[in-house]
């Protein structure tokens, strides 16, 4: 895995439409911006602490992570049972379910195919951020 650096420049607004989008009829009001959003400002929250690395591999399907996806990760957060972390076990970096159990931390695939994930007990795992956003390599077929 290797970490992009984020640089953030002039904000960026781009505008958000008044109603929803319903998946039937369109709606006349659809065509008018009720507001703008800055795309930095809503996925990062906290600049210096926030990196992004590719996805690589299929272990983390099942939590929408893709092989070629990029992780928007926050090391500022505090993982929280179910979040997708990026961990260091005994010098390998990937990506985990965060999955504590009766008061024991665990680590897990998003992948059924995948055989359960066993951290070795004299292994020394590192937290290296919150997965807090994704931005998906596949595009959407027409």
């Amino acid at each position: 895995m290797h970490a992009i650096e984020i640089v953030i420049g002039r904000p960026l607004p781009l505008p958000v439409l008044r109603s929803a989008v319903r998946a039937g009829f369109p709606s006349p009001a659809d065509d008018f911006a009720e507001e703008e959003i800055d795309l930095q400002q809503l996925l990062i929250r906290n600049r210096p602490a926030t990196f992004l690395i590719r996805v690589d591999g299929d272990s983390m399907v099942e939590k929408r992570l893709h092989h070629g996806d990029l992780a928007v990760v926050d090391r500022s957060l505090a993982p929280r049972p179910g979040d997708v972390v990026v961990v260091d076990i005994d010098g390998e970096r990937s990506f985990k379910v965060w999955a504590p159990r009766s008061g024991r931390i665990e680590l897990a695939f998003a992948n059924r195919t995948y055989p359960l994930f066993q951290v070795p007990s004299d292994a020394l795992v590192e937290v290296w951020g919150v997965v807090s956003s994704i931005s998906s390599s596949r595009r959407a077929t027409r």
